[in-house]
């Protein structure tokens, strides 16, 4: 069995292989332009013949095209009288005291919104039929306007998916179609329409780009990250383009729960620092998830990755704003040109720059020695800002790191202090190509005494990919009382929806005996808008799940009745058995490195000499083939049988 991950990011691509019950892995630039090329590009540096090749990999491709704007020409179809559904939306402002915040485009033109009759009631009763003449001016419509994606959102679609398709099957061959009744079949005709539209405006990038990477891989089995931590083929992802937002993070959640759980360790803060941004998460025995998510702006109600995501990585540019304030990120250089220590003809300092000035980053380690840095040309771009700020070098390049630590210090807090959660009980889990170089840092910031810095800390979310299960999520909108209904017509409609998913991965050649499911409900009080997931565990026993949990939640529960909205199914198959043998020690001589602030040299230490369960203190640098990890005064590092750095304050 040749399995491989791969984790395109906006710096870097990093590959892990798993063959013959041994891993190996690798990096290399990427090629954003045309991410399939660094793949390709790796494959062949790692001497795989695609025959026979498992590829399981996190994209980007979809939400790039978001973030940037860049969707094709989409129609959006809705009833009549609702074609300004995507523009109104929830009327939201994002400054709430702006008195006059500027024009926001709406999201599809008004040339672009359709209205048509097949209206459904709340109770699925026809209030407007769909005729021939409708969908005959439907199709003239299209060949005037020319789209290349079409997005059919109908009012209660998720009660009858008939008018939908009648649509769907009205439209011309070639055109790439999404319905809102096969997309995210709930209440809430903006969310399911914002899912719907976000599906067909990247769906042709999504499928384009795809269809490119199997061509090139002849004999390949290639299957895609979702958002929700479960692959998906190749050949069905295109049509789901909107579960693969969070493609590559969902990745490097799945690894860090895995590498940690090797070494015992449940409860996590996850902070995953790249080259152009950084993903933190709160991790209690399993990812969390969340279908309240944001995606430039837009909600996403597709289930994903609870993660928070900011502008700071290893290429964040530093800069002064007119008024002399010191600002990292969220701009960056990126792969092409990439930080100026890269020889590549960049002149903007960045984080990177900053470290490697400091001495925290060694340039004849950097990737194992397979790309030494510039350390001069880092030199030159914060002599620069150095000389505007009016400081020394030095200072100049701490102030950078300090600016980009409190930016991240900020977002992990975001995802666990402003959720009531302490910190101090979680290990924060550092990985990404620029993790180690800030993890002490921040766990001081929020008091945290643990840290673990994983084995193949540099390429942990293409670990990941290796890792995860074939799944899928499904839900769908069932709106009744709770107590009313029969348990077994819940278990009926539940085993119906379960149905859907396993035909689906049987499509991929997974065994419908392999797959493991689980029920769960959206519930809340009678009158409420937001809902609670709970397992689905019988009729009264399930009640009890939901006042415990809004209890626990909310600090009281109601005497109220308990609506039932939505169904949820979990289906998974099992993963690659992939196991992390621990790395043998190798005799490495010690050397030295001067870093900024300590009057001598501090210990410069190979990673693989360090001995398992002996001690290593700080300050320190720490060096493998792809990540390097800044051991701070005051700390202390453990070799653990798993091969990853334990971490503890002194």
């Amino acid at each position: 069995m040749r399995i491989i991950g791969v984790d395109t990011g906006g710096t870097f691509t990093d590959f892990v292989v798993w063959e013959q019950g041994s891993l190996r892995v690798h990096k290399l630039l990427s090629t954003p332009d045309a991410p399939e090329q660094a793949i390709l590009r790796g494959i062949a540096e790692l001497n795989l013949a695609p025959g026979g090749l498992t590829l399981i990999h996190g994209s980007t491709v979809a939400t790039n095209a978001v973030l940037e704007g860049k969707g094709v020409r989409t129609l959006f179809i809705t009833n009549r009288g609702f074609g300004d559904l995507l523009t109104i939306g929830r009327q939201a402002r994002r400054d709430l005291y702006d008195l006059q915040p500027p024009p926001v485009p709406p999201p599809v033109p008004s040339e672009l919104c359709w209205e048509i009759g097949g209206r459904l009631a709340a109770d699925g009763s026809l209030v407007e039929p769909l005729t021939a003449e409708d969908l005959a001016e439907l199709r003239r419509a299209v060949a005037r306007l020319q789209p290349e994606a079409v997005a059919i959102n109908l009012l209660f679609s998720y009660l009858d998916e008939g008018p939908e398709r009648a649509i769907a099957a009205a439209l011309p061959a070639g055109l790439f179609v999404s319905r809102s009744s096969e997309v995210l079949p709930v209440a809430g005709e903006y969310e399911r329409g914002i899912a719907t539209w976000l599906n067909a405006w990247v769906g042709p990038l999504v499928a384009g780009y795809l269809g490119r990477l199997c061509c090139a891989l002849p004999g390949a089995r290639v299957s895609v990250m979702q958002s929700s931590g479960e692959t998906v083929a190749a050949e069905q992802a295109a049509e789901q383009a909107v579960r693969l937002l969070l493609s590559g993070p969902a990745g490097g959640l799945v690894g860090a729960r895995f590498a940690a759980g090797q070494s015992g360790q449940e409860r996590l803060l996850s902070f995953d620092m790249g080259g152009t941004s950084t993903d933190v998460a709160l991790i209690e025995g399993v990812p969390q998830l969340t279908r309240e998510g944001r995606i430039g702006g837009y909600p996403v109600a597709v289930p994903m990755v609870d993660m928070h995501t900011i502008g700071a990585g290893g290429g964040s540019i530093a800069r002064l704003d007119a008024g002399g304030l010191l600002l990292v990120g969220p701009e960056s250089a990126g792969a092409d040109p990439g930080p100026a220590c890269y020889g590549r003809g960049g002149r903007e300092p960045t984080v990177t720059d900053a470290n490697l000035v400091l001495g925290r980053l060694r340039p004849e380690r950097f990737l194992g020695g397979r790309m030494p840095l510039a350390t001069e040309a880092a030199r030159r771009a914060l002599r620069r800002l150095a000389q505007r700020m009016g400081c020394g070098l030095e200072e100049a390049a701490a102030g950078v790191v300090a600016v980009a630590n409190e930016h991240m210090a900020r977002a992990l807090r975001v995802i666990s202090v402003e959720r009531g959660v302490d910190p101090r009980g979680h290990t924060l889990v550092s990985f990404g190509g620029a993790g180690g170089l800030h993890v002490c840092a921040l766990a001081e910031a929020l008091g945290m005494r643990r840290a673990l810095v994983p084995v193949h800390a540099g390429v942990l979310s293409a670990l990941g990919m290796l890792v995860t299960r074939p799944g899928r999520l499904l839900t769908r909108t069932w709106l009744c009382a709770l107590e009313t209904l029969d348990g077994a017509e819940v278990n009926r409609q539940l085993e119906a929806l379960a149905e859907q998913g396993a035909a689906s991965l049987a499509a991929e050649g997974v065994e419908r005996g392999y797959l493991e499911a689980v029920f769960t409900l959206d519930l809340r009080y009678r009158g409420q808008a937001y809902t609670l997931n709970v397992p689905w565990l019988g009729r009264s026993a399930t009640l009890e799940a939901f006042h415990a949990r809004h209890e626990q939640r909310y600090g009281h529960r109601l005497d109220l009745p308990v609506e039932l909205v939505n169904l949820r199914v979990t289906l998974a198959a099992p993963a690659t058995a992939v196991t992390l043998a621990a790395v043998p020690s190798q005799a490495s001589p010690m050397g030295q490195a001067h870093v900024h602030g300590f009057s001598a040299p501090v210990p410069l230490v190979d990673r693989a000499a360090l001995g398992v369960g002996a001690p290593l203190l700080g300050p320190a640098v720490i060096t493998d083939a792809h990540a390097t990890t800044w051991l701070a005064p005051g700390w202390i590092a453990r070799r653990d049988d798993a091969g990853n750095l334990q971490l503890e304050r002194d």
